[in-house]
């Protein structure tokens, strides 16, 4: 029997995914949110929310449960999700943990010891050594990768290609493993040259049942961060899938697993040999492309599995039906080293045929379903049937948006920067690939830089077509897929019209003519975007008849309001429209088309930098790269400094950045102070040139 009410244990897009299947089974949904989270959307949909200190604070979570009456708690991915500390603690308060039992979590957590307990179940391992039992100063076999065992997601994994390198890697290693975990304990294996990542999602119940449901290629990374994945892989062979996957569901039986989780194997793309690199006993964020391809909610799965239920169906049930392909939208600056961003979303467009967290609700195994019959039905929630079962068939192409996004939310630098996960679903792969571009052009976060653009490169590079991948693949081809911060003229042309037609109010078609005796008059805009500021100058009434002037050419505009799919702004210069969505804040005009957004704010003569381009390094304006806090500031107005010479350290999400001066000169303007928070872009000083 199912529990009547589950509080979530985490926020953002998992917790609005959990919501959704919880709603859909008849069962109250609980969140919990910190003070700043208050107005997020997991707060907004869930049917009960408390106020907690922190997200990581047991006691706290623990005691909200209690509170609102939940007999479960689902703790989504990070967090509390691998804490064997807190699956304890929910089980001494009599509550369940949507989980796998504390065991698991503390065997699958240590690298070393995972490694060791899978080993002997017979699943394949990179060759390595691991202390305390073997000395790693001794290690020969090059390259190889230092890992810290208690770790996870990348930290203080350092590459190593000779005996000389390793006495400073193992020091580094061991430094970032303290500080980040805890734990300063590493392992070292032999590196896989262009390796594949892929990992094979499993489900157990507590009856001694374990199936997997095939595999999800993970190898799009940067830094160790997944950023596009795709189910089923297309590397994988239906005897390769087989392999694994058995090999996967061995691992997950020698912990006595229960529950759903994902067995992750490091690929040799040369010769197809697979090896154990670690178990993550929690949801994965990239778990929706198995949904699609599967036909099953892995959420409803693992609250079945905690309630003490058997699973449904059996591995022979379990077929995959098309191609499914996720991107993970960040707040984050590709253009700027993929630092984070922040800002408040002024206007939001996400697409998506599905709600987030939908799936086809028959699982495999269902009496209803024939044999050769793919796993469909309507979106989890929905009523089945017959009747609805042909939905995915139907369709040439599935969209699916999981976001904790709101209009009007703020996107600050407290939590990680993933925002959403576009998801599309096609019967193969390059119509999967195609649909999901044209659900990221079709995605607008006005008001907050986000990775769309490069996620929409990536997606499009010939290796990723291919199929060609493997985890370097990203660093190797980067500076080609980094969006240029240059504006097009055209963009610069609408941008001129849209303030030309807004120089009162936001509504374009409540203006004066603008007209003077005589022939119309030109208007000069100083529109500051991020590759500095620009003079356009703009005449007549840009819903009727306008012209622009810019860089030396006068070409005919107009701006009409745009309908139907097309709403928003369809601007035209010089005989092309194009259509752009747009929102105003204050001096600060926002567009939007095809994924991209670009931000201008009106430049008043006088302010510092006032040149084209003064958004750029050397013309003395000091700016943060990105939203945090003042941790130092460096300097004092009055004193000299030189070019690269740290003014101010600015930090968020536990990275710090530190702000040079751009050019040799003296600070004339210091407008921050140690604790303040910043906005990205926001002025933290002026150098005054000594040429000046």
């Amino acid at each position: 029997m199912l529990f009547d009410r589950v509080l979530i244990a985490n926020r953002g897009e998992i917790a609005v995914r959990i919501v959704r299947t919880l709603r859909g089974l008849g069962l109250t949904s609980v969140a919990v949110h910190t003070a700043s989270d208050a107005g997020a959307k997991h707060v907004l949909e869930a049917d009960i929310a408390l106020q907690v200190p922190k997200y990581l604070d047991i006691e706290a979570i623990v005691g909200a449960a209690r509170d609102s009456g939940a007999h479960a708690i689902h703790p989504g991915y990070g967090f509390l999700a691998e804490n064997a500390e807190f699956a304890r603690r929910c089980a001494a308060a009599g509550l369940v943990f949507v989980g796998p039992p504390a065991e698991a979590i503390e065997a699958m957590g240590d690298k070393i010891r995972a490694k060791a307990t899978v080993s002997a179940a017979g699943v394949p391992v990179v060759p390595g050594a691991a202390e305390p039992d073997e000395a790693l100063e001794s290690w020969r076999d090059f390259p190889a990768l230092i890992k810290p065992s208690a770790g996870g997601g990348g930290k203080g994994m350092v590459l190593v290609r000779s005996a000389a390198e390793l006495p400073d890697a193992l020091e580094s290693a061991r430094r970032t493993a303290r500080a980040a975990f805890g734990d300063g304990t590493l392992l070292i294996e032999r590196f896989v040259e262009r390796p594949r990542h892929i990992e094979i999602q499993i489900l157990a119940d507590g009856h001694g049942n374990v199936v997997h449901l095939g595999e999800r290629e993970c190898s799009l990374q940067r830094r160790h961060q997944k950023i596009i994945e795709e189910a089923p892989s297309p590397f994988v062979t239906p005897p390769m899938r087989a392999r694994m996957g058995a090999a996967a569901v061995e691992a997950a039986r020698a912990v006595g697993y229960v529950g759903a989780g994902t067995v992750e194997f490091i690929v040799d793309g040369s010769t197809g040999a697979y090896h154990f690199m670690e178990m993550n006993t929690r949801l994965q964020v990239e778990h929706p492309v198995t949904e699609l391809v599967t036909g099953v909610d892995l959420v409803e799965l693992q609250l079945r599995a905690a309630a003490g239920e058997r699973l449904p169906f059996s591995q022979e049930d379990v077929r995959l039906d098309g191609h499914a392909v996720e991107a993970r939208v960040y707040a984050e600056d590709p253009a700027r080293g993929f630092l984070p961003t922040g800002g408040r979303v002024l206007l939001l467009r996400e697409p998506g045929h599905l709600p987030p967290g939908g799936v086809p609700s028959r699982a495999p195994g269902d009496p209803s379903r024939t044999p050769g019959d793919a796993p469909l039905g309507p979106p989890a929630g929905g009523s089945g049937g017959p009747a609805q079962a042909g939905w995915r068939r139907a369709a040439a192409s599935v969209v699916r948006v999981d976001s904790g996004l709101v209009e009007g939310g703020v996107v600050g630098s407290e939590f990680d920067p993933m925002l959403s996960k576009v998801v599309a679903w096609a019967p193969d792969r390059e119509a999967a690939l195609g649909a999901l571009d044209r659900a990221l052009a079709g995605t607008a976060v006005l008001g907050v830089v986000t990775n769309v653009p490069f996620l929409r490169a990536l997606a499009a590079h010939p290796g990723v077509v291919a199929g060609e991948l493997d985890t370097g693949l990203v660093e190797r081809v980067l500076p080609g897929l980094i969006p240029g911060v240059e504006v097009p003229d055209e963009v610069l042309a609408a941008a001129a019209l849209v303030f030309h037609a807004l120089p009162q109010g936001d509504d374009p078609w409540e203006v004066t003519d603008g007209w003077r005796v005589g022939e119309p008059a030109w208007t000069t805009w100083r529109l500051e975007s991020r590759d500095g500021v620009h003079a356009v100058q703009v005449r007549g009434l840009p819903e009727e008849s306008a012209e622009v002037l810019i860089n030396g050419e006068r070409v005919a505009a107009r701006i009409r309001k745009g309908s139907g799919e097309q709403a928003g702004l369809a601007v035209s210069v010089g005989g092309r429209t194009e259509h752009y969505l747009h929102v105003r804040d204050a001096d600060t005009l926002w567009l939007g088309k095809d994924g991209r957004a670009w931000a201008f704010t009106r430049h008043l003569i006088g302010d510092p930098g006032d040149r084209p381009g003064a958004a750029a390094a050397g013309d003395g304006v000091v700016r943060s790269p990105m939203p945090g806090t003042v941790l130092v500031v460096k300097a004092q107005v009055g004193e000299r400094v030189s070019e690269g010479q740290a003014l101010v350290i600015v930090e968020a999400m536990k990275m710090e950045h530190t702000v040079t001066a751009p050019c040799d000169g003296v600070v004339s303007e210091l407008s921050v102070e140690p604790g303040r928070p910043v906005d990205m872009d926001a002025v933290l000083a002026v150098v005054t040139s000594e040429e000046a």
